[in-house]
C-alpha cells in the first residue's frame, strides 16, 4: 500500500551515527493537515471494509490509551497536537498484517494483524510506531520536502492509492494509478528511512514509558518478516514490497536493557487469545473458511496449550454463528465456557459472545437477562452497546418495572459515555435507538446526525437535523423537546457552515 505510513522498510538502511535534520513541517499547519485527515477519513468510513465491532474496539482502545498517555509526558505529545488533531482508530476487515497512519492522527489497524500478534505488548509496539509517525508530523515533513505538492493533490493521491489497494485484481497497483503517476506517488507517500528509524525509536521509548514490554517490538518485526518470507502469495502487499530487515530487528534488540527481567506469563494470554480468533473469522469469513475455522475445534492433538484450544473454540463458535449453525454453536460456546471458567477476563469475552449469538437469533430478552445482572454500575463499553441495542429490540405488552429501570440505567450511563467520549460515533447511535423506542424522537434524530457527522457524512447529519426541526414544527413533539430545539437549531447552522466550507474546497480542485 502507497499509504502515509506504514511499519515496513526497505531493503537497507544508511548506517549513521545521528539522526539527519529532517525538517519541521512548518509550512503546513496543523489545521490543514487535519483537514486533509479528515477528507482521507471520510471515504475509510464509506469503505465496505470499514469496521464497528465493540470488542475488538475496546482491545485496541485500552492497548492505545496509555500510548498517548505516554507520548505526552515524554513530551512527544504537545498539548496543541493533542487538541487539533482527531487521534481515532479505525479497524479494517483486511487480512492483510498492516497498519497505517493518516494526516491528522488518523491511525488504522487491518484485522490481520491482530490475527496474528501473540501479546499485547507486540501490538501495542506496532500503534507506538504510528503513533509516532503522527507527533512527528512526518506528513508535513515529507510534504515541506516538495513545496509544489498541495495538501489537496496530496490528498488526491492517498486517496487513489486506498482505491487501488481495495480492488480486487492482482493488478491494483496499475489499474487506478497509471504511467508516470504511480513512481511519483510512491516516492511521495513513502517515509524516508530515517523518517522510519525516528519512528521506531520514539515509538521505542513511548512504548517502554506506557509500561508495556519493550520485546514486543522485536518479537512484532519478528513476525512481520516471517509473513513477508512465507505469505509471498499476494496476501500481504505491503510487506512483500517492502522487507523488514535484520538491522532493524538487530536495532531494536540493542535498545533493550541489558538488566530486564525474564518475560513471565502475560496477565490477558487467554483474553488476547480469543480476541486474536474474533479477528481472523471476522477478516476470513467465506463460508470455505468459516469451515475451516469450524474444522480446526474438531481436530486439537495434545500438543496444544490450553491457550490455543480456547481460541480454536472461540473461532469455531463465532464460524458457526455466522453460518446460522446454531446447535454447533451452543456445542462449542458450551466447550469454550468450560475452557474459561477461572480466568475472569477471558470468560467475560465468552459471555458477550453468547449475547451476539443470542441478538443473531432475535432472542434480545435473554440478552437482557444475560448481561443485565450487572446493573446497576457502570458497564464497559461492549456489554453497554449490546445490552442498550437489546433493550432498544425488545418488545413486551407493556414494559415491566425492571425492563424500565434497566432501559433508564442504560441510557444514563450511554449519556455519560457519550459526554466523556464525544468523538464515539457508535454509541451516538445506539443511543439514537434507544430515544427513539422510549419515543423521543427529536432527541433521537439530532444523536443519528451527531453519528453521521462523526463519520463525516455532513449532508447526512444536516439532514436528520432538518428532519428533527420539521418534527418539532409539527406539534408532534412533546414540550420537553425545547432545549433538544436549541441544540438542533445550533448544531444545524454548524454543521450548514461546514458543508460550504467543504464545497468551496471542491470548486478550488
Amino acid at each position: 500500500m502507497a499509504l502515509a505510513c506504514t511499519l515496513s522498510l526497505p531493503p537497507a538502511w544508511a548506517q549513521r551515527s545521528a539522526l539527519p535534520s529532517l525538517g519541521e513541517g512548518e509550512s503546513i499547519s496543523l489545521s490543514a493537515e487535519r483537514q486533509l485527515g479528515d477528507r482521507i477519513a471520510r471515504e475509510l468510513y464509506r469503505d465496505p471494509d470499514y469496521l464497528e465491532d465493540p470488542v475488538l474496539d475496546e482491545y485496541i482502545q485500552r492497548l492505545w490509551t496509555p500510548l498517548l498517555q505516554a507520548a505526552a509526558a515524554r513530551g512527544e505529545l504537545s498539548p496543541e497536537l493533542r487538541e487539533r488533531f482527531a487521534w481515532r482508530l479505525l479497524l479494517g476487515r483486511d487480512r492483510s498484517v498492516n497498519a497505517f497512519a493518516l494526516p491528522g492522527g488518523y491511525l488504522g489497524v487491518h484485522l490481520g494483524l491482530i490475527a496474528v500478534v501473540s501479546s499485547d505488548d507486540e501490538l501495542a509496539s506496532v500503534l507506538a510506531h504510528e503513533l509516532s509517525h503522527v507527533t512527528q508530523r512526518h506528513i508535513a515533513r515529507s510534504m515541506d520536502s516538495q513545496s509544489k505538492m498541495t495538501p489537496l493533490i496530496l490528498g488526491s493521491m492517498i486517496l487513489g492509492a486506498l482505491a487501488a489497494s481495495k480492488s480486487s485484481s492482482g493488478q491494483a497497483g496499475q489499474a487506478l494509478i497509471v504511467g508516470g503517476q504511480a513512481a511519483a506517488i510512491q516516492s511521495q507517500l513513502s517515509y524516508t528511512r530515517d523518517m522510519e528509524r525516528e519512528a521506531d525509536r520514539v515509538g521505542f521509548g513511548v512504548l517502554s514509558e506506557a509500561g508495556y514490554d519493550p520485546r514486543g517490538f522485536v518479537g512484532m518485526f519478528g513476525k512481520l518478516q516471517q509473513a513477508a518470507g512465507v505469505n509471498d502469495s499476494g496476501a500481504f502487499p505491503y510487506l512483500r514490497s517492502h522487507p523488514l530487515t535484520t538491522e532493524r530487528i538487530a536495532d531494536m534488540q540493542g535498545r533493550l536493557p541489558l538488566s530486564l527481567p525474564s518475560k513471565g506469563t502475560a496477565a490477558h494470554e487467554f483474553e488476547q487469545a480469543l480476541l486474536a480468533a474474533r479477528a481472523r473469522v471476522l477478516s476470513q469469513n467465506s463460508v470455505d473458511a468459516l469451515r475451516a475455522w469450524v474444522a480446526g475445534a474438531q481436530d486439537m492433538g495434545s500438543q496444544l496449550s490450553p491457550r490455543e484450544r480456547a481460541g480454536r473454540l472461540y473461532a469455531a463458535s463465532l464460524a458457526h454463528m455466522l453460518l446460522r449453525d446454531w446447535p454447533g454453536a451452543n456445542s462449542t460456546l458450551q466447550s469454550l465456557a468450560l475452557a474459561v471458567q477461572l480466568r475472569p477476563e477471558a470468560a467475560r469475552l465468552v459471555r458477550l459472545l453468547q449475547a451476539e449469538a443470542l441478538a443473531m437469533q432475535n432472542d434480545f430478552a435473554q440478552v437482557v437477562r444475560l448481561l443485565g445482572p450487572s446493573l446497576p454500575g457502570h458497564l464497559p463499553r461492549p456489554e453497554l452497546m449490546a445490552l442498550a441495542q437489546a433493550l432498544t429490540q425488545t418488545r413486551t405488552p407493556g414494559p415491566t418495572p425492571t425492563a424500565a429501570a434497566a432501559a433508564a440505567d442504560v441510557m444514563r450511563q450511554l449519556r455519560e459515555h457519550i459526554a466523556a467520549s464525544p468523538a464515539d460515533a457508535q454509541a451516538w447511535q445506539v443511543l439514537a435507538g434507544l430515544l427513539r423506542a422510549q419515543g423521543q424522537a427529536v432527541a433521537a434524530l439530532r444523536a443519528e446526525s451527531e453519528a453521521q457527522w462523526l463519520k463525516m457524512d455532513v449532508p447526512g447529519a444536516i439532514d436528520r437535523l432538518r428532519a428533527a426541526q420539521d418534527l418539532i414544527r409539527s406539534d408532534r413533539s412533546p414540550a420537553a423537546d425545547h432545549i433538544e430545539a436549541s441544540i438542533v437549531d445550533a448544531r444545524l447552522r454548524q454543521f450548514q457552515t461546514q458543508l460550504r466550507e467543504m464545497q468551496q474546497e471542491q470548486r478550488q480542485r
